[in-house]
């Protein structure tokens, strides 16, 4: 059976439409990565393989991986472009190792990214306002307070809420005494060595909802779906952060800005502002790079400039 690419020379020519899927399938099996990045690449590697039939290119070279990026960056967020261009340099430089094409996507840079807030955080007031919006008797209101509840004090990620067992409320050493705490499974880790610790009306809310929603095995998801097709099921970062973004728009808060990753950085910006350090919000949130976490003490520096107060002062008085 023919590969997807053939040989000519020094260089190959990509294959009719067809063969588009066979050849994304040989280099995806040949991708050693987390499920998750590998639905990634294969979407990417998808793309890219399209985008060069419609084109009508068989023997792409340089300039066509430029053009391809420059097309992208005009349709797409720069987050979007970057994964995708991984894909392709990644794509390439498989074919290059195996004989098939030259890489000639190396260095070929993808979308600045800029490493600076692009969500907003709430205020303390702001955060009263959607826990008590949210806050109910029945089973998904108990649910859905105890999830905002977590992610508000814990900054808990999306993907962390719904990878969370029963099993994995446990009890850590705090001074003296026991603190009940969730044990984690952060984003690109494959063991739950991370923990939080649960403030007593997180672990309450917790409880409640637990109680209410009775008897269930401890490898059970924490939070569950109460949905009619898929019931007691592990909730999808989807699903969560729908839920999140809900309650957002329900509380008044209804901003392109304001997503479920608000709450994470709501928990570090609010640490930081009442004493904690950097250090110990970089343990809250697990970021492996202290880098990640000076992104916030760096947004709460300039918001605390008084820079355009000065000047309106100086106009105005």
């Amino acid at each position: 059976m023919e590969t997807a690419l053939q040989i000519t020379g020094t260089a190959a020519v990509i294959q009719a439409q067809e063969l588009t899927d066979a050849l994304a399938a040989q280099f995806i099996s040949f991708i050693d990565a987390a499920p998750q990045s590998v639905a990634i690449y294969r979407a990417g590697t998808r793309k890219l393989l399209d985008w060069l039939s419609s084109k009508g290119i068989t023997q792409p070279r340089r300039d066509d991986v430029l053009a391809y990026r420059d097309e992208l960056k005009a349709n797409y967020k720069p987050t979007t472009v970057s994964l995708y261009m991984t894909a392709a340099r990644l794509f390439f430089r498989w074919t290059d190792q195996q004989g098939f094409y030259p890489n000639i996507a190396d260095n070929v840079k993808g979308a600045k990214l800029d490493r600076e807030h692009k969500k907003e955080c709430l205020t303390s007031h702001a955060v009263k306002d959607v826990l008590q919006a949210a806050k109910g008797d029945t089973l998904a209101g108990l649910r859905d307070y105890a999830i905002l509840a977590l992610m508000t004090t814990c900054g808990l990620r999306c993907i962390e809420v719904t990878r969370a067992n029963i099993e994995d409320l446990r009890t850590v050493a705090a001074e003296n005494t026991l603190a009940p705490a969730l044990y984690l499974q952060g984003k690109s880790r494959e063991e739950k060595t991370d923990f939080a610790k649960l403030p007593p009306q997180v672990a309450q809310a917790i409880n409640a909802y637990l109680k209410a929603r009775g008897k269930a095995d401890s490898k059970a998801p924490l939070f569950a779906s109460i949905s009619h097709n898929s019931k007691g099921q592990r909730l999808t970062t989807r699903s969560v952060s729908r839920l999140v973004k809900g309650h957002l728009v329900a509380a008044g808060y209804d901003r392109a800005t304001m997503t479920a990753h608000s709450l994470r950085h709501t928990a570090a910006t609010l640490a930081l502002l009442n004493g904690e350090t950097l250090g110990q919000v970089q343990k809250m949130l697990r970021h492996a790079n202290i880098n990640t976490t000076m992104i916030y003490e760096h947004a709460i520096e300039r918001a605390k400039s008084t820079c355009e107060y000065t000047v309106a002062n100086a106009i105005f008085a």
